[in-house]
């Protein structure tokens, strides 16, 4: 539900060049506060001067325009000068199938310019800069294409009521499309196979190292909503 800070640096090493960070995180929905990356920041900056060489950060911020309740999004680039920043359309438009976004270096990163061109050279050698020639022509209407926000905040919170008054535990997401819950077994592969007999599709935490957890995404329409909320009432009923 937060970055353990604590954890990141004793996993550091004279060999580390980057850390991945996730925010807003799938899947717990988590956007990661200023005071915790700055915290990391201070982190970083001290074990690059143990060892004069820098650490970078890759920001995944895919989720970063799906955010709820009118919450800021904070970006680890506003504390950490030698921040990537990535975001893909995929996430924001709902098109998954589709690969395409981007990668950012904020104004205050040391060597920007020489790290853009690196970045560019790479992005062409391996092809991954090059995405089809229509989804080119498309990038101006996809910047300003966001999935409706406001829909997916009522259904969270529309599943949130349903499945706490069932008697699950649940976080409420800050952002992102998806809801992580307790599994009632503590084998929660196990609970998603039971609910997978019924035509409901769970991911099982431990798919994404959050064993007795389970996530459900919220693109799901409302008609499924409605077929399923019965199932996951039946389902942690015969526990």
């Amino acid at each position: 539900w937060d970055l353990d800070v604590d954890a990141i640096q004793a996993a550091l090493s004279p060999r580390t060049r980057i850390v991945l960070l996730n925010t807003p995180n799938n899947p717990t929905g988590r956007i990661y506060p200023a005071v915790t990356l700055e915290r990391l920041a201070g982190v970083l900056d001290r074990h690059a001067g143990s060892r004069d060489r820098p650490v970078y950060v890759l920001s995944d911020e895919s989720y970063s325009r799906i955010v709820f309740d009118g919450n800021p999004m904070v970006t680890p680039a506003a504390h950490i000068p030698r921040s990537l920043l990535v975001h893909t359309f995929s996430k924001s438009s709902l098109a998954p199938a589709q690969r395409l976004g981007f990668l950012a270096l904020p104004p205050t990163m040391p060597d920007r310019e020489a790290f853009r061109l690196a970045a560019t050279g790479v992005g062409l050698a391996t092809g991954n800069a090059l995405p089809d020639a229509v989804m080119q022509y498309a990038l101006p209407d996809l910047e300003g294409l966001v999935v409706d926000v406001g829909r997916l905040q009522r259904r969270r919170d529309r599943m949130l009521d349903a499945l706490r008054a069932a008697g699950y535990e649940v976080g409420t997401p800050e952002a992102t499309f998806y809801l992580l819950v307790r599994s009632p077994d503590p084998d929660d592969a196990a609970f998603a196979r039971r609910l997978a007999a019924d035509d409901v599709l769970v991911l099982p935490g431990s798919v994404c190292e959050l064993p007795g957890w389970f996530r459900i995404s919220l693109t799901a329409t409302d008609d499924m909503v409605d077929r399923a909320l019965p199932l996951f009432a039946k389902a942690i009923s015969s526990r």
